[in-house]
């Protein structure tokens, strides 16, 4: 079982001021263990990331609001996510793990306590493929609630699962602009379909970030951000961005989280798409109360 690395513990500040009500609409929250344990069968031990710390780095960034998904190593345990967001007053929602026969009212007592959509985990080295039937009855089931589904994908699963996509009848986000290989350019065919996606099927969101995870790997991570303008130019309406602290599985060259603020905004030079990114697309698909 891997052991995670822990997070970049001094955090520049940024050199730009974010918007009122920006949003890290993908994050994180690892115990302690001590009071919410790892599932046994985990494949990986993050160090503990507690809410506590959530706080006080979104503190010095300047981010107000944040959407706190659900990670693997607590399975589908959601009470550290439930928690995080009972904290929060207000200024978190969350994207839990569910397990296929779930019940209805678990599901309502998930949306009570702010979780506004599920996440599906393609990624190969957290667990597999998930059952395609289980993704197609549970998009019937959480519509009338009004949530979507995260999907983390490889860039390899973008053109295998053009099916799925197609199917699915509910908002979809996709991790980390696919999680595509930016040494493979802007042309790579997995990139190009996910183009393709945000052009065509009015459903489909994107988010921009996890550029650390696109990178050849080298900080400040610039070579991530003509995948990040593309998307932009594409459909900036339905783009979100977050931090992914703690940054699990992270093995090289750990995100300063301060960094990738400034990075955002080497991805764009409109005021006015940061703010709709930032703090209009998480408000409308998070339901956050107004400013």
């Amino acid at each position: 079982m891997k052991t995670c690395l822990p997070p970049d513990a001094n955090p520049v500040r940024p050199a730009y001021r974010l918007p009122r009500g920006a949003c890290d609409a993908h994050c994180h929250v690892f115990g302690p263990a001590a009071k919410f344990p790892y599932a046994p069968d985990r494949t990986y031990t993050p160090p503990d990331a507690p809410v506590e710390a959530l706080r006080a780095l979104h503190d010095r960034l300047g981010i107000s609001r944040a959407v706190i998904v659900h990670a693997s190593c607590h399975g589908v345990d959601n009470t550290v996510t439930l928690d995080a967001i009972r904290s929060s007053n207000g200024a978190y929602r969350g994207v839990a793990n569910v397990r296929p026969e779930i019940s209805d009212s678990e599901l309502a007592d998930l949306h009570a306590g702010g979780i506004r959509g599920i996440r599906f985990n393609f990624v190969k080295h957290l667990g597999g493929v998930p059952d395609v039937a289980v993704i197609e009855t549970m998009a019937q089931r959480i519509a009338p609630l009004g949530w979507h589904m995260v999907l983390h994908f490889d860039a390899e699963d973008i053109p295998e699962q053009q099916a799925l996509l197609r199917k699915i009848t509910v908002p979809f986000v996709i991790d980390h602009m696919g999680r595509v290989r930016a040494a493979q350019g802007i042309g790579q065919r997995p990139f190009q379909l996910l183009l393709s996606l945000l052009r065509e099927n009015p459903l489909a969101w994107v988010k921009i970030c996890g550029a650390e995870r696109v990178s050849t790997g080298k900080r400040p991570f610039n070579d991530a951000v003509p995948f990040a303008q593309e998307l932009i130019a594409t459909a900036p309406e339905r783009l979100l961005w977050g931090t992914d602290w703690p940054h699990p599985n992270i093995s090289h060259d750990m995100p300063n989280d301060g960094e990738l603020v400034n990075l955002f905004h080497e991805f764009t030079g409109s005021d006015k798409v940061r703010k709709q990114i930032l703090v209009d697309n998480p408000a409308q698909l998070y339901g956050f109360d107004p400013l």
